[in-house]
């Protein structure tokens, strides 16, 4: 794989997801304003709120998830190369690469905070 093509599979990747997250917003939206009719809170959330609501969750939980996809191929490489010259240190590695995945539940945390206000 070139690096041309992996580019423009990553461009066509990132765009795809961006129209099905919207889509999603937007195709759930009836469902989250009977939702907030029915459920008195602090926050009024209106036509437009609802969709930008979950769209910001959305996007929380995506860039944790990114990022740690990132933080754990560099690490990850790093750690499978440092094992195969010194296997005694393979416990030590897995440590790190489960820290970055730490970076999902972060994400995941703040979405659900995020979707606490609707």
């Amino acid at each position: 794989m070139t690096v041309y093509t992996f580019k423009r599979n990553l461009a066509l990747s990132f765009v795809l997801t961006l129209v099905i997250l919207v889509g999603t917003a937007f195709v759930s939206t009836p469902t989250l304003q009977a939702a907030a009719e029915a459920v008195e809170s602090d926050v009024q959330a209106s036509s437009f709120n609802a969709p930008l609501i979950c769209f910001a969750a959305a996007i929380a939980f995506a860039f944790g998830a990114i990022g740690a996809a990132i933080a754990i191929a560099k690490v990850g490489a790093a750690a499978m190369g440092a094992i195969s010259e010194r296997p005694e240190i393979a416990s030590n590695a897995l440590i790190f690469v489960a820290l970055a995945e730490g970076l999902v539940v972060f994400g995941f945390i703040t979405a659900l905070m995020i979707l606490g206000k609707v």
